[in-house]
This record gives structure tokens, C-alpha cells and sequence, in this order.
């Protein structure tokens, strides 16, 4: 499919499928048309060229009601006046369900998303995550045959963005929806998804699992986005590896100088100045507390060459 906002295209060309309970994150910069394929997916704003399918029929003229695709904002578009039970079945209301009906199913899925005893607060009395419940509960509570989330956890702090993706990967689970996630942030994909794809520009740059972007990107752009990682040029080919493929040890067979350290917990990034040329190590502390060195410090290491991959270094 593409898509264009007057004479510029913004989808171009994409072509995708997400399988039935399957959790696909769309992954890439601010402006790559993530967001805009998500809004074409829900029928929120009409397909230029091409064709959307559900379950092998074209959706292309459906309403997003038709399409029963349910779409997730960052800004959760809660109603502050409303209890939070009337909030989560506004959606069972608006579709005519009976009140008893309506009722057995907002408890239900309360009980699922841990509001339980929640049901008559208001939206003003509930904190970030909370709310976040709300809008899942809600967004849920419809049976949708889609969720399509546009990055629902950014507006939360880290430590509550950890535990909310895990709490929504695990209802997904459970249930079965077949979602598709958007954001901007890389550990959260690689965290919460099946598989990822990754976009720039208004097109598809790779996709597969997890591992597979992370560990074997198909280019530079990919390789850069997904993480730190070392490029090397030997004559106009180019091989990528992750920080952790080099490994400092006092009998490595290179050596270099240390520019920086950063202490991460668990982790120590360091960056080295090694033939001319600045690389990145990742380290865990426990490995190599007896082995000090600091700014200024030569150090030697030996590279994995198990974990370097090839890469297409001109994109």
C-alpha cells in the first residue's frame, strides 16, 4: 500500500501481514509513517493506492467500526467525567449491549487488568498506570479482532513503562488479539513483540524477530537504530557487531585506549580508541571487577568474530 498527505508520500509501497494472535510492532523514528500505517489499518483515514485485508476481505471501504479495530492513543482519550467502570464499557454502550450484560463484562475484565475495587473512582483519582488500565480494560472489554496500539506507554515514567508492557504482552497472550504495536523505542519492541518491523521513510527496512533485527541487521540504518554497535569497513565490505562481541581480557590479542566509562549497574560501557577509530565494549561488572583500568588506560580485548555479521553499509 501507499499513502500520500497531498503531493508527499508518506506510506510507500508497504507491504505486511500480522498473523492471527500475533503481536507485530511497527518500530522506527518520529516521521517514518508508523503512525499513519497504524490510522490506515483502522480505517481512521482512507488508503490511497493499494489494499487492507482482514481475514482475507478487503476492508478497504469499511468503516473502523466495521473493521472492529480498536485503536490505543498515548494520551489514553479517557472521560474525565466518567467513573472508571463507565469508562471501560463506554464502547459496550455505544454498541446497544444490555446493562446486566455490560456490567458482567466490565467486572470481568477488571478483574483481568487488576482494577478490582476501582469500578466507582473517578479518572482524576488514578494514577498514570492506572489510567493506562483503563484504556486497555476499555479498549479490550469490545472484543476487537484488532488492537493497534500508537505508543501507549510513552507518556510513563521507565520503570512503570517496564512493568506495563509486560502486563500488556501477557493479556495479549492470554487472550489472543492479534495486535500491532507502535513505537519508538527499541528495548520495548524487542520486549513485548513476535515480530518487528522496522520502517523508515514511509517504508519497510527489515523485519523478523527479535533476535534476527538485533543480532542480523540488513544495513547500517538498521544495525545504528536497533542499538550501539561497531561498523568496519575491508574494501567496500561492510560487517557489524554488538558491544558485547568484544571482549576485554588481559591476554587479548588487540589492544586500546579507554576514552570513557559508563557505569550502568549491571553493565559498563566503554569506549575505545582503537586504529585510528572510536569502538563501543559492553561488559558485566561482576566479569571484570578484577580487572580496573579507568580514562586513559591501555587495555586489550579479542573480537567475537562469531558475531560479526555483513551489513549493506550504503544505506
Amino acid at each position: 500500500m501507499s499513502h500520500y498527505y497531498g503531493d508527499q508520500k508518506v506510506i510507500d509501497q508497504v507491504s505486511m501481514y500480522v498473523n492471527d494472535g500475533e503481536l507485530v510492532a511497527l518500530l522506527g523514528p518520529s516521521g517514518c509513517g508508523k503512525s499513519t500505517l497504524l490510522k490506515l489499518i483502522a480505517g481512521i483515514i482512507p488508503i490511497t493506492q493499494g489494499d487492507i485485508y482482514f481475514g482475507g476481505q478487503k476492508v478497504n471501504l469499511w468503516s473502523s467500526k466495521k473493521r472492529n479495530a480498536v485503536m490505543m492513543f498515548q494520551n489514553y482519550a479517557l472521560f474525565p467525567h466518567m467513573t472508571v467502570e463507565e469508562n471501560i464499557g463506554y464502547g459496550l454502550r455505544m454498541k446497544g449491549t444490555d446493562s446486566g450484560v455490560r456490567q458482567e463484562k466490565v467486572e470481568g475484565i477488571m478483574g483481568k487488568i487488576q482494577l478490582e475495587g476501582y469500578g466507582k473512582r473517578m479518572i482524576n483519582e488514578l494514577s498514570g498506570g492506572q489510567q493506562q488500565r483503563v484504556a486497555l480494560a476499555r479498549a479490550l472489554v469490545v472484543e476487537p479482532d484488532v488492537l493497534l496500539f500508537d505508543e501507549p506507554l510513552s507518556n510513563l515514567d521507565k520503570k512503570l513503562r517496564v512493568s506495563m508492557r509486560r502486563e500488556i504482552r501477557a493479556i495479549q497472550k492470554d487472550i489472543g488479539i492479534t495486535s500491532i504495536y507502535v513505537t519508538h523505542d527499541q528495548e520495548e519492541s524487542m520486549a513485548i513483540a513476535n515480530r518487528i518491523i522496522i520502517m523508515r521513510d514511509g517504508k519497510i527496512e527489515q523485519e523478523g524477530n527479535p533476535l534476527e533485527v538485533y543480532e542480523r541487521p540488513v544495513n547500517r540504518f538498521v544495525a545504528n537504530f536497533m542499538g550501539d554497535c561497531n561498523i568496519f569497513e575491508y574494501h567496500d565490505q561492510f560487517t557489524m557487531c554488538r558491544p558485547d562481541a568484544i571482549r576485554l581480557s588481559l591476554n587479548g590479542a588487540e589492544e586500546g585506549v579507554v576514552t570513557l566509562i559508563e557505569y550502568l549497574g549491571s553493565i559498563q560501557r566503554v569506549k575505545l580508541s582503537w586504529r585510528g577509530r572510536e569502538i563501543i565494549v559492553e561488559a558485566f561488572t561482576r566479569q571484570i571487577k578484577d580487572y580496573p583500568f579507568q580514562i586513559g588506560d591501555i587495555v586489550r580485548f579479542d573480537f567475537d568474530k562469531s558475531e560479526q555479521v555483513s551489513i549493506n553499509g550504503s544505506r
